[in-house]
């Protein structure tokens, strides 16, 4: 597939974040296949089983990467950046089968008391992988945070804990080894099956989020606050405030009320400087929608602007913008011609 057209650096880095991360775990996968193979541990292999679902998840972790940069066309008006919350369930979905299957073998070997051997060469293996995917963890996060791609973020936690749970397994090995102590193996195992359950659970979360658009308070913090930095006095109140970032792309859109007599190429002047103040907040492509809805007798209260040739009301006192009004319907009463 071609790569993104709206923004081509910031899918160069995801591109690049993402082989780096398919490149890496397959070495370490052998690292840690060739430990269990070495040791028959079953935390050794609770952390190998991770792995392995990991491959997979990171191939379609690329898949999506490529995918969501792509331009909307006519069959996805809207771009294809929703393939990361797609991404981002999968690879939820695989770590809870994973964290099953460790379950299983676990518990078999608790009941069977089989006992692992050469423990300390596969401490000392499973240890490099912790510290490998802990730094790259760390870097998928980071770039995926800097180019807005829930995929990279997810990816990242993923690898991270998968460090952890390489530390929690080396620390049961060493305990093994001080204590002769042998069902700590498979109850270590079971510890780090439990972990991986609850962020499978938190990716499934966030992927289904997404998908049902939930709200973003943050980013709709972001907004209004940059709108109340660079307020017109034109700017009368803003209110229906709706954000979502899909992707690459960040669409907005929202009501903003202007004096009823400005004529269309003043209106649409003010819908361009809206624009700015909103894109001022994002480095990223953004789509605002702003509907104009003509002012009332009853903004005049909160209505700076003059001169004013309609003024009904005197001005009283400029009331900020915050999150709940913006996001709310608008501040003057709901009987107005504005809300019919």
């Amino acid at each position: 597939m071609s790569g993104a057209h709206l923004a081509p650096e910031p899918y160069r880095v995801r591109l690049r974040a993402a082989r780096l991360s398919l490149a890496v775990g397959m070495a370490l996968l052998v690292v840690k296949s060739t430990a269990y193979l070495l040791t028959g541990s079953a935390a050794i292999l609770s952390d190998a089983a991770e792995s392995v679902v990991h491959q997979f998840a990171i191939g379609f972790a690329l898949f999506s990467v490529v995918l969501s940069s792509r331009p909307p066309d006519p069959s996805h008006p809207y771009g294809h950046g929703r393939i990361e919350y797609f991404s981002a369930g999968f690879e939820g979905a695989m770590i809870v089968l994973a964290a099953l299957f460790i379950c299983q073998d676990a518990t078999g070997k608790l009941l069977r008391g089989a006992e692992p051997t050469t423990l300390d060469l596969g401490a000392l293996l499973i240890a490099l992988a912790a510290v490998v995917n802990l730094v790259l963890g760390l870097h998928l996060i980071r770039v995926g945070k800097r180019t807005n791609s829930l995929t990279l973020v997810a990816d990242g936690q993923h690898v991270l804990t998968d460090s952890i749970t390489s530390v929690a397994v080396v620390v049961g090995l060493v305990l093994i080894l001080v204590t002769g102590w042998t069902p700590l193996d498979p109850l270590v195992a079971l510890a780090v099956a439990a972990n991986i359950l609850y962020v499978g659970g938190r990716l499934i979360y966030r992927s289904v989020s997404g998908l049902m658009d939930a709200a973003d308070p943050a980013l709709h913090s972001e907004i209004v606050d940059s709108l109340e930095r660079q307020r017109e006095p034109g700017w009368i109140d803003v209110h229906r405030l709706r954000a979502h970032q899909i992707g690459l792309l960040r669409s907005v859109d929202l009501h903003l009320t202007v004096p009823r007599y400005w004529d269309v190429e003043r209106s649409h002047a003010a819908s361009d400087a809206l624009t700015r103040a909103v894109e001022s907040t994002y480095s990223g492509p953004t789509e605002l929608i702003a509907h104009l809805d003509p002012c009332v007798d009853a903004c005049c209260a909160f209505c700076a602007f003059e001169p004013c040739p309609i003024r009904a009301h005197a001005y009283e006192k400029r009331t900020p913008w915050t999150l709940e009004r913006a996001t709310g319907p608008a501040a003057y009463p709901p009987d107005s011609e504005v809300e019919r």
